[in-house]
């Protein structure tokens, strides 16, 4: 299925040839991030332009958005999005906004940070039945319930293949660049070791560095894992000094644009994070 996914003015032109303002009557959905698109995608009538306010490659955590960009999330015929802060510049938007609009973390169970209190851990996608109430919801507030029912068959699927790939494990503990992993971790009887908390932009002073070490060669672990929209510095470091490998593990909160051309989408890349985290746990 060729993707309807556009992204917004101030990353990529739209698919409409002009980007001062939006067609009378157009219906569009706007998702935060990348995964928020990719589900109303799937649920939306055809009819209805899905649009990610992230552009692709780009952290969302970052997110600024420009004033036509304010416009669209005004005008929009919903909005999705990751409330509790993670988006504050969209979070502002939003208070001028009258037509619906759906935050994701309050369709789900939360997890809190590791070591941050009164801190939610965002990142609900990675965890696939989590993900499911979430195209649930999209498609109740569009007022098509049973759209959803074809991506929740094939998040059931995919929750099937995790299950299976890592039932049978030499370890159980991963190490990530930052603690994005705590619901894939909880859904699966895994334990992730960030090396930074929920923030992607945190410094550790060298004290923290030494013990971030010893945490690697306590777990037993082979590999550190860096993400796609991270500098690897860290993780890379890290490795070095505890003598393990890296590879890369994607919290799927954007995609890049080449990937986008090449036809990767959540799943191909929630497959890709099965087969790293399969290797890495010694798997069998």
């Amino acid at each position: 299925m060729l993707s309807r996914i556009v992204l917004l003015c101030g990353g990529i032109a739209l698919a409409t040839a002009a980007c001062g303002g939006d067609t009378s009557g157009e219906r569009r959905v706007l998702g935060a991030l990348y995964p928020l698109a990719f589900a109303a995608e799937q649920v939306a009538p055809a009819d209805v332009e899905v649009a990610s306010l992230t552009p692709p490659g780009a952290e969302p955590h970052d997110l600024e958005l420009a004033a036509r960009d304010v416009g669209r999330v005004r005008d929009a015929t919903l909005v999705v999005y990751v409330g509790r802060g993670f988006q504050p510049a969209l979070e502002q938007a939003l208070d001028d906004r009258d037509g619906p609009s759906l935050d994701v973390l309050e369709q789900v169970e939360l997890l809190e940070g590791p070591g941050e209190a009164a801190t939610v851990d965002p990142h609900v996608w990675l965890d696939p039945l989590r993900f499911q109430a979430i195209a649930r919801a999209i498609a109740e507030a569009l007022g098509r319930p049973s759209a959803a029912d074809a991506l929740v068959t094939r998040l059931q699927e995919l929750d099937g293949e995790y299950r299976r790939g890592l039932a049978r494990c030499e370890r159980r503990e991963f190490v990530t660049s930052h603690a994005a992993f705590g619901y894939l971790a909880r859904r699966y009887g895994l334990e992730q070791v960030p090396l930074l908390g929920l923030s992607p932009d945190a410094e550790p002073a060298p004290q923290r560095v030494e013990r971030l070490v010893r945490d690697v060669r306590r777990t037993g672990a082979t590999t550190v894992f860096s993400e796609k929209l991270l500098s690897p510095r860290l993780a890379e470091t890290i490795a070095r000094e505890a003598g393990v490998t890296t590879a890369v593990l994607d919290p799927l909160e954007g995609l890049p644009s080449g990937e986008l051309e090449a036809g990767d989408d959540y799943f191909t890349v929630m497959r890709e994070n099965l087969a790293a985290l399969r290797e890495a746990l010694a798997c069998t």
